[in-house]
């Protein structure tokens, strides 16, 4: 019976495993894809099986051999989630869901399906790393039996393997998955180079297994008869893959390459793994450069081992690996070496706690919305090679490889990145675009006063971490500069209108058009007419359909009019302006520059417009002394009333980032209406010209003191125009 071989197996590997639990589910499984068959023409059920052989193989728990045999019931039957929940429990229905694809929701296109099935399934990985090792069993299967496919079929699948399980079973530490994937795929993608190193590395056999017999000959007299060192000692052939990849990045033919042999020293502890590593440098002469020691500095996979090259016997070129016995199980089995089936929720945990990349993966899942940008993020990211960075308090952190301090910053904390504005390696400081290499220790320089991050750290950086969060905050920068805008364009266009703006943008009359026009809330709407995905006319027209009868019409002309009689006397003071020698005319205030209550003013005769005021050191007001003396009038402020005047400022700054936000800011805090906005860079100097409303003069003179304040701000006056009659 097919069932026994499997439950023999378990068995093996842990007596006490529920074997009944791996017979209900492997009966169920039978059951319900009764007449379906592979493309080989086998029963389905022997998929299911094989899968379950191949986490058996892995020491899992029955839990994870039971999920893997019912890993395609849902997918493939009528059968539901909610049912397998039911009769197997939470647990495995965890598990069984984490490794189904979204095959019966309907989406735009078979890619963004598939890519949304893997983002399901990375988010399932997060919660239980099991879905993983379950779904690397089933692609290991699907590559086997990959020769009952299509051409196209086998390529594609093929290709996804490579970019995709094989890199994950690296970062898990499966290599015992990883490597067969690796040649499988390679078999398929490019057939004529795998079979020509099948046939000359078989050629060569001999030749081999000559040289790898007399260097375990010459390390078993040095290490275990002359050091009493107990240890075992192998030779490896090179995987297919690893050797293909050499030859493409070297550009070099299988003749040219010498070291296809690994040797395996396996010993008791982790001194004489140290201890073995100094006979081995004594014998032969190590190769500048190839010397890695994963035993102090675990790979994220968990991974132990010492690594070194050397010139070995005739000039060849020998890798060696040194590691103890457990250090071994785990390079074989990855994480599934540290799961013990009398403590699998809590191994999951601690696993799940020390692969830390899987927390990275929690941050994708909730920082990314876009499926693809999440995809290629995560090939990015989690599967290239990494480099391991000391902080100046010794805690390690493993970066991409080509990583930037830059990248270093923002790994420690999202603020630090903001706030760098330097950095030590090695106590040295070094440019922000410095490459890091493994062993770095790294200091990041950081201010408060520090202006956030630049745009061109996106090109510097390596780390989808990174990226990400300077994006971010360029995305919430510019969503302050488009609130800004937009909130400028609504009121600009209802004043143009006619229609009073401080009525029509209260924030509870926003609020109810922004959720008709789809936005969350007046803010998001404000941020849309800045951007321009939606227009102030669309907005203003739905604020009249809204609230037609509260609008209040206000005149355009002017940009304030004063229509109360102003008393002749000089000495009889009213609202306003006092005018010597005039009674009962009508007084403005002219635009061309903009008097504030606290200016010296003077009043001018127009033709039909009553009187209009200006500042004394107007332009306009030299002209007319020159050109019309008789029809200037004296002129003085008398009590007013709190009202706005507008007025124009002009700052020049150096330029930096968030200038303008911070000149609005301190503006916004001032309780200072702004009508206008127009800044510019020229030649590394920011020119901002701010239209505001103020009450007087005195208001005026604090505001602009407070944005001399700013910091980079060179200069800061009240603009006045240049001469043109009113």
């Amino acid at each position: 019976m097919p069932i026994q071989e499997l439950l023999t197996q378990v068995l093996q590997n842990n007596s006490k495993a529920d074997v009944e639990l791996i017979k209900r589910a492997y009966n169920y499984a039978k059951d319900a894809h009764e007449g379906q068959l592979r493309n080989s023409g086998e029963p389905y059920i022997t998929h299911p099986l094989a899968i379950a052989h191949i986490l058996a193989s892995l020491g899992l728990d029955a839990a994870t051999i039971a999920a893997g045999l019912l890993h395609d019931v849902v997918e493939d039957t009528d059968i539901d989630i909610k049912e397998i929940e039911n009769k197997f429990g939470d647990e495995i229905a965890l598990l069984v869901d984490g490794v189904t694809k979204l095959s019966r929701i309907e989406y735009k296109s078979k890619e963004l399906r598939q890519i949304e099935s893997y983002r399901k399934m990375f988010l399932a990985m997060s919660k239980d790393i099991r879905v993983m090792l379950i779904k690397l069993a089933d692609r290991l299967h699907n590559m086997r039996t990959l020769k009952h496919q299509s051409f196209w079929k086998q390529r594609e699948i093929a290709k996804e393997t490579l970019e995709i399980f094989s890199p994950l079973a690296s970062r898990l530490g499966i290599f015992k998955i990883k490597w067969e994937l690796d040649d499988l795929s390679l078999r398929y993608l490019e057939p004529e180079k795998y079979y020509y190193l099948v046939e000359q590395i078989s050629m060569k056999r001999k030749e081999r297994e000559e040289f790898i017999n007399r260097v375990i000959e010459t390390l078993n007299d040095e290490i275990t008869n002359k050091a009493n060192i107990e240890a075992d000692i192998s030779g490896r052939p090179k995987h297919f893959y690893s050797i293909y990849v050499k030859m493409e990045k070297k550009g070099k033919d299988l003749n040219e390459i010498y070291d296809l042999i690994a040797i395996r020293i396996i010993v008791n502890s982790v001194k004489d793994c140290y201890g073995t590593l100094g006979i081995i440098h004594t014998l032969w002469k190590p190769i500048p450069g190839r010397f890695k020691d994963y035993i102090a500095m675990p790979k994220p996979n968990l991974y132990q081992s010492l690594h070194t090259s050397v010139i070995g016997p005739k000039g060849n070129p020998l890798e060696i690996q040194i590691r103890t016995w457990d250090m071994h199980r785990t390079a074989e089995y990855g994480i599934a070496a540290h799961w013990l089936y009398k403590e699998a929720s809590k191994q999951k945990t601690q696993v799940g706690d020390q692969l830390t990349w899987l927390k990275q993966i929690k941050e994708l899942q909730n920082e990314l919305q876009d499926p693809k940008e999440f995809m290629e993020t995560l090939k990015l990211d989690l599967f290239t090679d990494l480099v391991f960075i000391f902080s100046p308090k010794g805690d390690v952190y493993e970066l991409p490889a080509g990583s930037t301090p830059i990248d270093f910053a923002y790994r420690v904390h999202t603020e630090i990145g903001h706030s760098c504005i330097g950095s030590k390696v090695n106590s040295r400081i070094v440019p922000l675009d410095y490459e890091l290499k493994t062993g770095d220790i790294v200091e990041v320089l950081t201010t408060k006063q520090a202006n956030g991050p630049s745009r061109d750290w996106i090109k510097m950086v390596k780390s989808s971490q990174a990226k990400n969060k300077i994006r971010q905050w360029f995305k919430r920068e510019k969503r302050e500069v488009n609130y800004i805008r937009g909130k400028e364009t609504l009121e600009k266009e209802l004043r143009k209108q006619g229609l009073d703006e401080n009525t029509l943008t209260k924030p509870d009359k926003l609020s109810n058009i922004a959720k008709k026009l789809g936005f969350n809330n007046n803010e998001d709407l404000l941020v849309a007419i800045g951007d321009g995905a939606v227009t102030s006319a669309q907005v203003i027209l739905k604020l009249k359909d809204e609230y037609g009868k509260e609008t209040k019409i206000i005149d355009t002309n002017e940009l304030l009019v004063v229509k109360q009689p102003q008393k002749l006397s000089s000495n009889q003071n009213s609202q306003g302006v006092r005018i010597k020698g005039i009674d009962n005319v009508l007084v403005r205030f002219s635009r061309c520059c903009n008097p504030l209550p606290g200016d010296k003013i003077i009043g001018f005769i127009t033709r039909g417009r009553g009187v209009s005021i200006h500042r004394e050191d107007c332009p306009n007001v030299k002209v007319y002394k020159i050109e019309e003396p008789e029809r200037l009038l004296e002129a003085a402020w008398d009590e007013v009333k709190k009202s706005n005047f507008q007025v124009e400022i002009k700052i020049v700054a150096l330029d930096r980032l968030r200038l303008t936000s911070e000149v609005m800011l301190i503006i916004g805090d001032s309780r200072t209406h702004i009508n206008g906005i127009n800044a510019r860079v020229k030649r590394g100097y920011a020119y901002i010209d701010v239209k505001v409303s103020v009450n007087n003069l005195e208001e005026l003179n604090i505001l602009i003191e407070k944005i001399r304040r700013v910091k980079d701000v060179v200069e800061v006056q009240r603009i006045t125009p240049a001469p043109a009659k009113s």
